[in-house]
């Protein structure tokens, strides 16, 4: 099966906001105005949303004018439904001929008057969320070339933004290095990946395989996670990922602020090390030698002069290196990850 999955996704956006305004359910509009804000003209919200992407606002017919080509929706609330009054949105969207491109489980062909609108104006319908055809089981076969993934203690605790920081961090070094896209904010932003959490899960450690295909010895692939091994939601495609990707190291992310479970408030948060020693055991179902090397924390929740003294303590209880990859690069944890490694495999794969 190819590896190529790319999309063919035209800037500029326009980001819906609609009536969202709690930030982790935004994290698409603030992911890719974060990463590719080259690409954003800017963002449209409901009245009385006061959740601000700090790009202009702006109506469909502005963006229009502007040579705004897509409208993304920015936002995936708990249930990834789409309600009447966004319908509505799309539909203005669609009659002017901008794409609508979007991550949300339901899927943009489901809506007739929006089908209709782009049928008559030529826009496309791109559902992001939806894996491709003929995905393989996954096979467990060591594979050329190197992996690190970000692996978290719950959702939405900053691996997306860990994975692409440390992509940078690396190829700042000179490290070949490539951010591999498992959810929807990464995909877009990418153009590329497999939405993890969409895959039926028989073949979830199959597409994980195919995300991170072989390569080169040197070569680096740092993989976005998903979920987390102590979520009940959403632990199996944590483990599915985990066993596919056959890391030889991973990141723990976490949330200084949270204390429970997110979908889950019933359950208190597992430690930072009883994190790390269910995913050592687990990854070394298809990767003996998995490791990890260091520790990202969102620390935006802490008083602005306790993030540091946090972080300290942190590495201080773990032994490893502690970062805020917001605030701080990933620099520490990319010299540590290269020191560590090198360039330690030696059978030839493919890019």
């Amino acid at each position: 099966m190819s590896n190529d999955f790319s999309l063919q996704l035209r800037s500029p956006y326009l980001i819906f906001m609609g009536d969202v305004d709690i930030n982790p359910y935004a994290k698409t509009g603030l992911g890719i105005v974060k990463w590719c804000p080259e690409l954003v003209a800017g963002q449209l919200r409901f009245a009385g949303n006061t959740l601000d992407l700090g790009v202009p606002e702006l109506t469909i017919q502005q963006a229009a004018d502007f040579g705004v080509n897509s409208i993304v929706v920015g936002v995936a609330p708990i249930g990834g439904n789409i309600n009447d009054r966004w319908v509505a949105v799309l539909v203005e969207a669609a009659k002017f001929g901008l794409d609508i491109i979007s991550g949300l489980h339901v899927r943009l062909e489901d809506f007739p008057s929006l089908v209709s609108a782009a049928n008559n104006s030529g826009a496309q319908l791109i559902s992001v969320r939806t894996p491709p055809a003929g995905l393989p089981i996954g096979n467990g076969k060591k594979r050329s070339g190197q992996r690190v993934l970000m692996v978290g203690t719950d959702c939405a605790v900053g691996k997306k933004y860990t994975a692409l920081s440390l992509t940078k961090s690396l190829n700042k070094l000179g490290v070949k290095a490539t951010f591999r896209a498992t959810g929807q904010t990464g995909i877009m932003i990418a153009g590329n990946g497999i939405p993890i959490d969409a895959v039926v899960s028989d073949f979830v450690s199959g597409a994980a395989e195919l995300i991170s295909p072989p390569n080169h010895p040197d070569h680096w692939d740092v993989i976005e996670g998903q979920g987390s091994l102590f979520n009940p939601s959403y632990a199996g495609v944590s483990l599915g990922l985990l066993h596919g990707s056959q890391p030889d190291a991973f990141v723990v992310c976490h949330d200084a602020t949270r204390t429970v479970i997110d979908s889950c408030p019933h359950i208190l948060l597992p430690t930072i090390s009883e994190c790390i020693d269910l995913h050592v055991r687990c990854g070394k179902q298809t990767n003996q030698d998995i490791a990890c090397i260091g520790i990202s924390v969102n620390t935006s929740g802490l008083p602005v002069d306790q993030g540091e003294a946090y972080l300290r303590n942190l590495s201080d209880q773990t032994g490893l290196i502690c970062i805020d990859s917001v605030i701080d690069s990933c620099d520490p944890i990319a010299e540590y990850l290269v020191s560590k490694f090198g360039s330690n495999k030696h059978n030839e794969g493919n890019h």
